[in-house]
């Protein structure tokens, strides 16, 4: 790989242990790219360059001394709505928050695993939105065409992936804010089981319905980093059986039933699917038919689950609203939200959370008839930057509800679900489809995942290195 574009994790992995390169020269190339890139692309919000050297040089001596871990020395890069010892989490919203005592959950086991924290990526305002555009940091743009976002909330991770700034990264995944910027980005994103990840020093992020997940350029890098930051605090509230997600990469899934489900679930806005994405999605439905997959048409019985989603999803931006060290500065947007939030707060709350079992059981019984969902990931292509961001509060729903109608439920389910590149529409915008399984079924996912990407070889296409004449007027 060229030092102006990441090597994939493993990759680097294999690297520093061989002796090939150094950790300090993955993190010096790591942080001359951010840098280069901030005026165009402004992926991240927080840079830890003194700190992330510092770290890379122990590395080196560690790997020098022989000691391995499964990550050891590599650069990589999480989200700001998770703490990192030292620094503000801001997650996205302007105002004077304070540097953080302790490391979360996650970012302490990707320590433990030695990956060196390069910075923190740039997310819209509480990861409320499909886009990831601010008054507190301005606008992140897509890497394969920077007149568009790179979706949200997670955008800021999946910009500096795409273009290679970092190797992988963590985001978080509240309403599909892992597989919208992946499948805009033309990356794997995967949505683990609700606790795979934990999102302490929250117990439940969102009241259960927001897991942290992995962005990379391949299913093997995407799994490797979620293994490594898998696990759980002592007082986490889930804690699903421990999995070697990796190990099911190259592993044969087996002849598989799969359902193709382009409808969107209900909602009270009408979402239509793009044609070029569902062209998108029928390519790769035919794919898996030809690999030996058995692929029908079939919907999930969703029936309302949107009524359980909204008080799970306000209630948690009041939450976030209240730690705000100025409220006052939010988007009208979020302050709106969190109005919302406080009146549903209570019995809506309790209720919704009391309907997930019984979703469970009957979107659970769809899975005796068939092994994975094959589902869009998104309705549109990644829109323009400013398109959604300069809306006012209904017309912002009512255009993340058309553009984004089939990740959510996956959410209130807390089951795992893969985003994997599709292919491009209209002016090469990437667009994606989603793998989603019952519980606890990453490995089938990122087996047939895996499979996929073999035969396709998404990961060997590259954005642009300089933005098109279209980008650099927008």
């Amino acid at each position: 790989m060229t030092p102006d574009r990441a090597a994939g994790l493993a990759q680097s992995v294999r690297a520093l242990a061989d002796g090939e390169v150094t950790s300090r020269a993955l993190v010096e190339q790591a942080l001359a790219r951010i840098e280069a890139t901030q005026p165009t692309l402004n992926a991240f919000r927080r840079l830890r360059a003194e700190a992330a050297l510092a770290e890379a040089d122990a590395a080196d001596r560690e790997l020098a001394s022989g000691a391995r871990r499964p990550l050891l020395g590599v650069p990589v890069a999480v989200k700001d709505d998770m703490d990192v010892a030292g620094e503000p989490t801001a997650f996205g919203c302007p105002g004077d928050f304070p540097p953080v005592a302790a490391d979360g959950e996650a970012v302490r086991r990707l320590r433990a695993a030695g990956a060196v924290i390069v910075g923190k990526t740039n997310t819209c305002e509480l990861g409320q939105w499909p886009f990831t555009e601010g008054p507190a940091f301005g606008q992140t743009r897509n890497p394969w065409h920077t007149g568009h976002t790179p979706g949200g909330s997670s955008g800021g991770s999946a910009a500096a992936v795409a273009a290679g700034l970092v190797p992988a990264a963590l985001g978080s995944d509240g309403a599909g804010s892992v597989r919208i910027p992946a499948s805009w980005t033309h990356l794997i994103g995967i949505k683990p089981q609700r606790g795979r990840i934990s999102t302490w020093p929250r117990g439940e992020s969102f009241h259960g319905i927001t897991v942290n997940g992995t962005l990379a350029r391949t299913v093997a890098d995407a799994a490797l980093l979620l293994d490594a930051a898998s696990g759980n605090h002592d007082r986490d509230p889930h804690r699903p059986p421990a999995l070697a997600v990796a190990d099911a990469v190259g592993r044969d899934p087996g002849r598989l039933r799969i359902a193709l489900s382009l409808k969107p679930p209900f909602t009270a806005v009408p979402a239509r699917l793009h044609p070029e994405v569902r062209a998108r999605v029928l390519e790769l439905a035919e794919k898996l038919g030809t690999l030996g997959h058995s692929v029908e048409d079939a919907d999930p019985p969703y029936g309302q689950i949107g009524l359980t989603f909204v008080p799970r999803a306000t209630a948690g931006i009041a939450d976030h609203v209240r730690e705000t060290p100025d409220p006052a500065l939010l988007d009208p947007r979020t302050r709106d939200a969190a109005r919302l939030g406080r009146l549903l707060g209570g019995a809506p709350l309790r209720a919704a959370r009391r309907a997930e079992a019984v979703l469970h059981d009957r979107i659970g019984a769809f899975f005796g008839s068939y092994d994975v969902i094959l589902a869009p990931t998104t309705a549109a292509p990644p829109p323009a930057i400013g398109a959604l961001y300069r809306l006012g509060g209904l017309a912002t729903d009512r255009a993340m509800i058309a553009a984004c109608p089939y990740a959510w439920p996956w959410n209130v389910l807390g089951w795992p679900g893969v985003n994997v590149p599709a292919g491009f529409v209209g002016p090469g915008l990437p667009v994606g489809a989603q793998l989603l399984g019952p519980a606890n079924s990453e490995p089938l996912l990122v087996s047939l995942a895996a499979q996929l990407e073999a035969e396709l070889r998404w990961h060997e296409l590259w954005p642009p290195k300089e933005p098109d004449a279209d980008s650099r007027a927008a």
